[in-house]
């Protein structure tokens, strides 16, 4: 499974319950997540990888723990499931 189709995903599951996401280009900003998701009354940061092998970049993970630390959600999805997972979540 390809990155594209789990971004894809992530992008349909987020429409279909009221929400939308933002591709974020990195401008000066490289390594930042993949997406803004914007849910009724949640947002969060969301980096997509393929699920075989797919890891995080050393600035990526910077990035993650830049966020978590100050205080908002940030996730690293793999796959559909995980998808669901985030989305199901409360914050």
């Amino acid at each position: 499974m390809l990155e594209k189709t789990i971004e894809d995903y992530l992008v349909a599951e987020v429409a279909a319950r009221g929400g939308f996401t933002v591709k974020l280009s990195p401008g000066g900003y490289k390594g930042i997540q993949d997406r803004l998701v914007v849910l009724p009354g949640r947002m969060f940061l969301a980096e997509l990888k393929r699920p075989k092998g797919g890891m995080l970049a050393k600035l990526q993970s910077w990035w993650q723990k830049r966020f978590t630390d100050l205080g908002h959600e940030a996730h690293i999805i793999k796959n559909h499931a995980q998808v669901l997972d985030v989305l199901d979540r409360r914050a």
